[in-house]
Formats: C-alpha cells, sequence, structure tokens
C-alpha cells in the first residue's frame, strides 16, 4: 500500500511540473502564465524541501533515542552520528530551499 502511495504522488508532482497553462490573461503575454506555474510549482517544491528535512531529523532522532535506551555506554558516540546526519539532511534542504528560490526569483 505504501509502494502505491508514493507511485500515486510521484505521479502528481510529474503531471504538475509538466503541465501548460490552459490560456494566457487578457493584456498578458504567454510567458507570464509560465512564469505563475514555476511560482506555484517551486513553492511546492520548498514546502516538500521543509517536509522532507522535518520528517528525515525526527526519523533520526527517534532512532537515536532508541539506540540510547537499549546501550546508555554508547550514547555519545550516538549522539554524535545524530548531529552529523541532522547536519547533513539540514544542508540537503537548504540546497533544495535555493534552487526553488531561484526559479521563484
Amino acid at each position: 500500500m505504501f509502494k502505491l502511495t508514493r507511485i500515486a504522488i510521484l505521479s502528481l508532482f510529474v503531471l504538475a511540473l509538466t503541465a501548460v497553462p490552459a490560456s494566457a490573461q487578457d493584456g498578458v503575454g504567454a510567458g507570464a502564465g509560465l512564469f505563475a506555474e514555476l511560482t506555484s510549482i517551486s513553492s511546492i517544491g520548498i514546502g516538500l524541501s521543509i517536509i522532507g528535512a522535518g520528517l528525515g531529523i525526527g526519523l533520526i532522532g527517534k532512532a537515536a533515542c532508541d539506540g540510547m535506551a537499549r546501550q546508555p555506554e554508547n550514547s555519545g558516540s550516538i549522539q554524535t552520528a545524530m548531529i552529523i546526519a541532522a547536519a547533513l539532511i539540514e544542508g540537503a534542504a537548504l540546497f533544495g530551499l535555493i534552487i526553488c528560490g531561484f526559479v521563484l526569483g
């Protein structure tokens, strides 16, 4: 069931990326419709980037707490690995925000 959900979400994302504006408004060039569509798509990209980073860091924190509960003597090394992994996820999320920001601006 989870695989079917992922395929459906990916299909909707690809559809949103390839959609073409139906018609331009009066007095506005054809490029303005495309710009409005890119703006909405990049806004969705920014949201997905933040949601993905939040879920990733949450899963890392959950796994780290489970590991520290099972082996308290290794909590220092677990915490260090957790902080490094969280920093890498934040870097990837920041990269996604910058790319979507370039499309917006």
